[in-house]
């Protein structure tokens, strides 16, 4: 049976809590002055200003009797999670709930009569945190859900509109080369019936010949002479009459070829809008995606092997994309990094650290990458014109210098640890020396530029058949290094050498340049032209397309063309130009847009057209279809500014 003696307005001044805490009680005589009982383990999940619920398990039948004759005082202590010292109280009982034999819980609802005011605020403030704590945890929950779910729509129209943009510029680069396909073949109509109306003419020319001479034996032979006149009058007339024929044909290709014109320069100047909107949103991708912290960049996004690296490499190039744009806020974040964080060996840097904390991620030190970031620091100091990084690039120098002096020949030696040259890191070496010697004038620098060169010439560019091997004693054919040879030394320096610049091209689209099957949105499939890493023939995969190494061989035939303007040779030069404008528009087909909410849904490339397949040079392509790769996109980014690396701008 159930004895409850509280009314229910003592029941409505407590806060009702979500969870219970400890109080310790015991019986006092009515005065407080003596115990009746030892100190009980209690719980309360009722608290208000005036007193406190108490519950009390399994409790005593001659405590519970004590209680229910309501002639003792009780003392309190309360003890709040996480919340100290405990706050010490007497209460008069104000009502009991007694169990039933089924029940184990005594319930006794207690009045103070005396407690700390601090004590009592405590607790208040405890109960009313703890009330309201679900409630703002619930509200919290759906905050950030709406906030997260705004972000993802957000993120969902920016990653769609950049699709669209990437898809109009597609468009219009199909229709583009549509009328481009259009031109060449009215331009081979035109031509033939030129040939024809050039013929026409020269049977013309022979009948009105023939004429002639029977003019002068009109007077022997009036009759015959006269027929043959008339005869011959005829076939001219009819000649004649073809001619006036195909210069109709001919003016009406001419018209066709000034519409077909008009709109291939609509289309061009709309491709340009498009295109600048695109390289500059790739541009954007490489600024979202800067650590705070580090100031490095993810050199993949979506290759789950190496998520969070950056191959300091990679950061050289968005160093250089910074700097060539300006943003020198930006360059400073990734060369400080250099300067004050990141950790060495040799002296020189490892080839890949974390983004988030710029701990080492790969421990491997290679010249070549090194050669890089003592480049994007040069480039900063000229064109920022702050001396400020040319202690480290010179630092840098020293140890590929040591490097370079332990080889009798002068090469520069892939790194500390290996024992292989390649002609890859010559060419930077001779780029950085070069670029440090004009910038100090130090003949240090022009002496170790100089012996790169003659270790390039004895090892890279001393075989008839492969006018550029990979490194010494290797053979193969690498398209960067062709690439890099025109950005590095220039059409001039090379024809100076003996190195036919236009042979140099002529090798590198005859044997890496491939051509394979894209699949658009939408499922369309076109066909691209770029460059492969290898020859295709020399790898089973089939051919792909490097993304980086193709816009390498844009920016060096346009290297060429700007060459050949200088020797006045303009339709060389418009050869050229055409080629690069060419492959440029085939990488545009290969933009991707960023599918991470880091990146926005800003446009990117992919490191290559397949993933996971062998390069032919010791390494694989990332994973992932939508993997953003720095390099691809940076240097594509290079290509389309016509920003060459490799030298200072004049």
């Amino acid at each position: 049976m159930i004895h409850n003696n509280q009314r229910p307005d003592e029941r409505r001044q407590y806060i009702r809590l979500d969870s219970v805490f400890p109080v310790l009680f015991r019986l006092m005589s009515p005065d407080g002055a003596h115990p009746l009982s030892d100190w009980i383990q209690g719980f309360t999940h009722n608290v208000g200003n005036g007193g406190i619920l108490l519950d009390v398990h399994q409790l005593k039948p001659e405590i519970v009797s004590l209680i229910e004759s309501r002639q003792a005082v009780i003392a309190l202590k309360i003890t709040m999670p996480l919340n100290r010292p405990a706050v010490s109280a007497s209460a008069k009982i104000a009502w009991t709930r007694a169990a039933a034999q089924e029940e184990e819980t005594f319930s006794v609802g207690l009045t103070y009569e005396m407690v700390d005011p601090r004590g009592q605020q405590r607790i208040i403030r405890y109960a009313w945190t703890k009330r309201l704590f679900v409630p703002a945890i619930i509200s919290l929950i759906l905050i950030l859900a709406a906030g997260i779910g705004f972000n993802g729509y957000v993120n969902m129209k920016l990653v769609e509109g950049n699709r669209q943009l990437v898809k109009q510029l597609l468009q219009i680069l199909r229709e583009s080369n549509t009328a481009k396909n259009k031109i060449k073949q009215i331009n081979r109509e035109k031509d033939d019936l030129q040939l024809n109306i050039q013929a026409l003419q020269l049977r013309i020319q022979t009948i009105e010949d023939e004429k002639k001479l029977l003019a002068e034996k009109v007077k022997q032979e009036e009759v015959r002479a006269a027929g043959r006149v008339s005869e011959l009058n005829g076939m001219i007339d009819a000649l004649t009459r073809d001619k006036a024929a195909f210069q109709e044909q001919l003016i009406a290709l001419q018209h066709k070829e000034s519409v077909v014109t008009e709109e291939l320069l609509r289309l061009d100047q709309k491709k340009t809008v498009l295109e600048q909107a695109n390289f500059d949103r790739m541009y954007k991708w490489l600024t979202v995606h800067q650590n705070p912290r580090t100031g490095l960049v993810m050199s993949f996004e979506g290759d789950k092997d190496v998520k969070g690296w950056a191959f300091i490499y990679d950061q050289a190039l968005v160093a250089q994309a910074h700097i060539f744009f300006s943003d020198f806020e930006r360059a400073r974040k990734i060369l400080d990094f250099f300067v004050k964080k990141a950790k060495r060996s040799n002296g020189l840097f490892v080839n890949a650290y974390y983004v988030n904390d710029g701990a080492p991620a790969e421990y491997i030190v290679h010249s070549g990458p090194n050669l890089w970031v003592g480049m994007a620091l040069v480039h900063y100091v000229r064109k920022a014109q702050d001396a400020k990084y040319l202690v480290l690039a010179e630092e840098i120098a020293r140890k590929i210098m040591d490097l370079q002096a332990q080889d009798p020949e002068g090469g520069v030696r892939g790194g500390p640890d290996v024992n292989w040259f390649a002609t890859e890191h010559n060419l930077d070496a001779y780029a950085f020396f070069h670029m440090l010697y004009k910038l100090t004038g130090k003949p240090v620098y022009l002496d170790a530029r100089n012996k790169v060169l003659d270790w390039l010439m004895r090892h890279s560019y001393d075989e008839s058949e492969i006018p550029i091997k990979r490194g010494k004693g290797d053979s193969t054919i690498a398209t960067d290094t062709y690439a890099w040879s025109i950005a590095a030394l220039g059409p001039e320096k090379l024809n100076e050498l003996g190195m036919n610049p236009d042979k140099i091209v002529e090798f590198a689209e005859e044997n890496c340049a491939v051509t394979i099957e894209q699949t658009l949105s939408g499922k369309e499939k076109v066909s691209i032209r770029g460059f492969d890493f290898a020859p295709q023939r020399h790898v089973a995969r089939g051919g792909i397309i490097s993304t980086e190494w193709t816009a390498q061989m844009v920016l060096s035939l346009r290297i060429m063309a700007a060459y050949y303007h200088r020797q006045n040779m303009t339709s060389k030069a418009r050869l050229y130009e055409s080629k690069a404008d060419e492959y440029l528009a085939d990488l545009c087909t290969m933009i991707i847009s960023s599918p991470s909410p880091t990146g926005q849904g800003e446009g990117c490339l992919p490191y290559a057209s397949q993933e996971v397949v062998d390069t032919g040079h010791g390494w694989m392509t990332p994973q992932g279809k939508s993997t953003g790769s720095v390099s691809g996109t940076a240097y594509t980014i290079f290509a389309y500014y016509n920003y060459n690396p490799l030298v200072f701008k004049e």
